[in-house]
């Protein structure tokens, strides 16, 4: 495939602000020209393991090629500030070009958390030296950023981190264990959320550290999923030395800095940053899916599955009109920041739901499958996994939380550890001695 027009025509675009549908135009051009159509339903399905680790590389360095061959033609990092090698374009430029490259091949595994949240973290708390060494790489596509958020010992409790980070001169030495990293065994760096405090409550005595993934103490185990998918990681963090001239945020004021990094987590749908399709689903799984399933399962004219298959539907469009809203909302600040779990409960929930669809459709087909079964094939793991997408990027539980606190204003859950010294609070048998 051909580049297309170059670095030189994305120079001379970012030189003057285009109009949205000169950006549209130029942007459809340059896909349809450049980029591979997707095949209907292309990636459906809820984590499977349908790639080996040879392709699954071999996915991942296209995808940092397509996002070389976005940058070089001025269509990448479209809202990122024009210093740090993005566009400088509005949020408008982008769902632009989110609708242009629907049905074609797109760098998908480096939007999150690459762009969203890790990217947005760096931009709106790195120091300039930071966003310098750093943005320009990531819009290239020369690194691939995870999130150390997660730990064994206190799942969605993410300030109830037990990682540490110990002052020694100017650097910091990070001990620990973070998990269900998606990914991080093919990337490159991370943000990493550690404790700097122990004689203070859990969210007071929190540090951001960015880290390269690839170097001595870091060592990347991958889980294996039921369904044999293997891509969720646990590290283990043994004396890893990080200066700290890569520490985000003031010490111990990492909270401040994970409250905007969980906000940009679950605005993934309506991010300025992330390039997806206009439509994209979370888990993957749509009402499309549904007519696929009911089709090979030779059900499609049974007028219950047709009234699964409206339902669906129904589903589709009020996700993408709830984000719509929420985003606007936020940009207006008519609705505050915090609503973005509102879109990130109703994602999780309406996945979860499309997939239970999915394998009643199915029906025997759901329990015992062939390759030669079509989309009916694999609904059966599909149905078994479902829940990932309400625990991923933060679990419809906290959002849930969040809604009721901060957008409502309902009283807050009761926290024994609230005030008290996080050393004081009790844990397990996995927490600090």
């Amino acid at each position: 495939m051909s580049t297309g027009t170059g670095s030189a025509a994305g120079a001379a675009n970012a030189e003057a602000t285009e109009s949205v549908a000169d950006f549209r135009r130029r942007a459809r051009t340059w896909i349809r020209a450049n980029l591979r159509p997707l095949e209907h339903n292309e990636g459906a399905g809820v984590m499977r393991a349908d790639t080996t680790d040879e392709e699954e590389l071999a996915a991942v360095a296209r995808e940092r090629q397509i996002q070389r061959m976005l940058f070089d033609a001025g269509l990448a990092g479209i809202c990122f500030p024009r210093e740090y090698g993005g566009q400088g374009l509005s949020p408008e430029h982008q769902r632009a070009f989110n609708e242009e490259i629907t049905g074609f091949e797109y760098p998908g595994r480096l939007q999150a958390p690459t762009f969203s949240p890790c990217a947005a973290v760096l931009l709106e708390f790195g120091t300039p030296e930071q966003k310098e060494r750093h943005l320009p790489a990531i819009i290239k596509g020369e690194e691939i950023w995870m999130q150390f958020l997660s730990e064994p010992s206190s799942g969605s409790d993410v300030a109830g981190a037990l990682t540490t980070a110990v002052r020694e001169g100017d650097d910091w030495i990070l001990n620990g264990s973070k998990i269900w990293t998606t990914g991080a065994w093919w990337s490159d760096w991370a943000l990493c959320l550690a404790r700097t405090n122990w004689d203070v409550p859990k969210h007071r005595g929190l540090t951001v550290f960015i880290m390269p993934l690839r170097q001595p103490g870091i060592d990347v185990q991958r889980i294996e999923m039921l369904n044999g998918n293997k891509e969720f990681c646990q590290e283990f963090i043994t004396d890893v030395r990080v200066p700290d001239t890569d520490r985000i945020g003031d010490v111990d004021n990492g909270w401040t800095v994970g409250t905007r990094w969980m906000f940009h987590e679950r605005m993934l749908h309506n991010s300025p940053f992330v390039t997806v399709p206009a439509g994209w689903s979370y888990g993957g799984v749509d009402a499309t899916v549904l007519v696929d399933v009911a089709r090979d399962a030779g059900r499609l004219d049974e007028p219950r599955v047709r009234d699964l298959i409206g339902e669906g539907r129904v589903l589709d469009l009020v996700r993408e009109s709830l984000q719509g809203r929420i985003g606007r909302g936020v940009v207006s600040r008519r609705m505050p920041d915090q609503s973005a779990a509102i879109g990130r409960l109703f994602a999780g929930i309406a996945s979860t739901r499309v997939t239970s669809m999915a394998y009643d459709i199915a029906g025997s087909a759901g329990a015992a499958w062939s390759a030669e079964d079509g989309a009916v094939a694999e609904c059966g793991n599909d149905f078994l996994l479902r829940q990932t997408t309400c625990i991923g990027g933060g679990t419809t539980e906290m959002a849930r939380n969040v809604i009721s606190e901060r957008v409502l204003g309902m009283p807050r859950e009761p926290a024994l550890d609230r005030d008290r010294a996080f050393r004081d609070v009790p844990r397990g048998g996995s927490g600090r001695s």
